[in-house]
């Protein structure tokens, strides 16, 4: 049986896709893969990424300031933002990739921390959900997502803490992204928290053209690689592959209401 996946985080505006897209998007519909959402990282690719969107019709946009390359990001990267949601963008469907990141040497924390809390603002201002990224950070991000109680909430992308963050993300009200890491056997923590996670918070996704899936390491991971995330999911979790499809993918449409 055929199952339709929405794949919920793909950086789709780098290679390889962007040499070759309608190539790609063939092989992602080959697999299920119905709708991809395509998280800007910086100003600069803003108008790659609508672009994108506008022409093809599986793809969507978020637009966001990543905390990875904050040195990049200046007022008048906020002010692009603002302006460009403020134009409202038939399929812009949230503000993403946001977030925090300890994982480099000089993360240069307290400026992401200023970064996304102005981009919090505009998710307030517009009533948009949000892509997080969080790497060492979840506390953090928790404490933050609380003080600033987002209407629309959003997901934590690429999870691979504890079941109790996740929990209190839960809480919080986001939803948990479930990607390639659960592929690998190793990552018992994250294999055990996407099993115990009630269906409804988990959302698919595959960071693609990062975060390949055990088995593929070294080579870019792609959109298609979605449908094996699920296989891999449903040998996790007691439901049958038919409710976990069917949940995946309404908790994806119910959080991103513009797909």
């Amino acid at each position: 049986m055929s199952f339709q996946f929405i794949d919920t985080h793909c950086h789709f505006d780098f290679p390889p896709f962007v040499d070759d897209v309608e190539g790609s998007l063939a092989k992602a519909a080959a697999a299920g893969v119905e709708k991809i959402i395509v998280p800007a990282t910086e100003a600069s690719s803003f108008e790659r990424v609508l672009s994108l969107a506008a022409k093809y019709s599986p793809l969507y946009a978020a637009l966001g300031l990543h905390p990875v390359v904050v040195e990049k990001h200046t007022e008048r990267s906020l002010e692009l933002l603002a302006a460009q949601i403020a134009t409202k963008p038939e399929k812009l469907v949230a503000i993403g990739e946001i977030g925090l990141d300890l994982y480099r040497d000089e993360p240069q924390f307290d400026r992401q921390v200023c970064f996304l809390e102005e981009q919090f603002k505009l998710a307030k201002r517009f009533d948009l959900p949000v892509i997080l990224h969080s790497r060492r950070t979840h506390d953090k991000l928790a404490m933050l997502l609380k003080r600033h109680n987002l209407p629309r909430t959003g997901v934590v992308h690429g999870f691979s803490g504890s079941l109790q963050q996740a929990e209190r993300f839960v809480q919080l009200g986001y939803r948990i992204g479930v990607g390639g890491t659960i592929t690998y056997p190793r990552a018992s923590k994250t294999r055990d928290v996407m099993a115990q996670l009630p269906l409804s918070t988990l959302l698919l996704e595959t960071d693609a053209p990062d975060m390949p899936l055990n088995g593929f390491q070294g080579q870019p991971n792609r959109p298609e690689q979605a449908a094996r995330v699920f296989e891999c999911l449903c040998e996790l979790r007691s439901e049958s592959p038919d409710e976990i499809a069917e949940t995946l993918a309404d908790n994806a449409l119910k959080l991103f209401a513009r797909l």
